[in-house]
C-alpha cells in the first residue's frame, strides 16, 4: 500500500519544509510515501469562496482513482489518540488498498463532490491550525503510527 499525501498548493514556509522533509526521509523506513501537490492556478485565486472549492475539487478529482481510499483532514472528522491513528493505519494495511490517500484541501475547505467521494474524515483537533502547518503535524504522526506499530521508543505512553 502507498501512503500519499495529497496537498492543495506548496508549502511555503521553510521552516515547515525542512520539518516535512525531515519526518519524510524518516518514513522510507517504514512505508511507501509521497507527497503530490496540487497547484492552483492564480486566477482562480480572485474568485468566490464557492468557485475556489469547486474548481480544486475538480482538479482533486482529477487525481484520485475509484480504487483510492480517500481520507479528508478535516476538522469535522473524527479525532483519534496517536495509538489509534496507528490501528486504523493496520488496518488500512490489511485491507490493502493500493493506495491511502490523505487530502488538505485549500483555504476554505472541500468542494461538496469531495465530501461525497471522501471514505473518511480525520480530524487532528477541534482547534483550527493552517494548512500548511497541518502537513507538519501529519507526517509526524504518520511517523509516530510506524513506530507505535513496530514497538520503538519514540511514542511514550
Amino acid at each position: 500500500m502507498k501512503i500519499i499525501l495529497l496537498q492543495i498548493d506548496k508549502t511555503q514556509d521553510s521552516y515547515l519544509s525542512e520539518g516535512i522533509e525531515n519526518y519524510t526521509k524518516r518514513l522510507k523506513n517504514y512505508t511507501a510515501f509521497e507527497m503530490t501537490t496540487i497547484n492552483v492556478p492564480k486566477a482562480i485565486r480572485q474568485r468566490s469562496q464557492k468557485e475556489q472549492k469547486t474548481e480544486e475539487g475538480k482538479l482533486i478529482l482529477n487525481v484520485i482513482t475509484p480504487e483510492d481510499h480517500l481520507v479528508l483532514l478535516d476538522d469535522k472528522g473524527k479525532e483519534f489518540s496517536s495509538p489509534e491513528f496507528a490501528a486504523y493505519l493496520s488496518k488500512k494495511q490489511n485491507a490493502s488498498p493500493k493506495r491511502l490517500i490523505f487530502l488538505i484541501g485549500g483555504p476554505f475547505g472541500f468542494d461538496e463532490r469531495i465530501y461525497e467521494r471522501a471514505d473518511f474524515q480525520l480530524s487532528f483537533s477541534r482547534m483550527t491550525f493552517s494548512h500548511q502547518m497541518i502537513r507538519l503535524f501529519f507526517v509526524e504522526q504518520l511517523y509516530r503510527a510506524f513506530t507505535i506499530l513496530k514497538g520503538e521508543k519514540y511514542h511514550h505512553e
